[in-house]
């Protein structure tokens, strides 16, 4: 006759491989390690040929869910090209964060940040949560229609922080 005890070890190591599983699931699902690393990007400004590098909007960051500061800057570049430049930008760190324009009329911080519901051009994954950085913006991009600039968390639909764009 087995005793209770060698038929609970079976269930233990069971239940033991199915918690780690579960775990690890979690935490890469979630990433809570990126709340605490600081990733830093110090990006030169674009080039200037020629001094033809021209400011047209500019915005300051304000923070939505997480704090957020810096501002944002589209640049003209000689051969008509755009970028957009976060200069003395912060926010939080976080998995699978974007660079997005938004039609800016649904950034409700108290609401889920329902992206199918806000139209946008993603211009990248966020490059680091401190420091100055550059991302190209595509031509046919209109400004009157995105103007403003969203810092958005796919994994949690959030909206980290916005800047309203307006003439330079």
């Amino acid at each position: 006759m087995k005793s209770s005890s060698t038929n609970a070890t079976p269930k233990r190591i069971v239940l033991s491989v199915i918690g780690v599983v579960i775990l690890a699931g979690l935490w890469f699902a979630f990433r809570p390690e990126k709340l605490f690393i600081n990733k830093k990007v110090n990006e030169a400004p674009p080039a200037q040929a020629s001094g033809q590098l021209t400011p047209q909007l500019t915005g300051r960051f304000v923070g939505e869910v997480h704090k957020t500061s810096g501002r944002a800057t589209v640049y003209q570049q000689a051969d008509g090209s755009r970028v957009l430049r976060l200069t003395d930008f912060s926010t939080s760190n976080g998995p699978a964060v974007h660079v997005l324009l938004i039609d800016g009329t649904s950034t409700d911080p108290t609401k889920d940040f329902a992206l199918a519901a806000v139209k946008n051009v993603d211009l990248g994954d966020l490059k680091g949560n401190q420091g100055d950085q550059d991302y190209t913006v595509p031509k046919d991009v209109d400004f009157k229609k995105f103007g403003t600039v969203s810092i958005y968390c796919e994994r949690f639909h959030a909206n980290f922080g916005t800047a309203k764009l307006e003439n330079f």
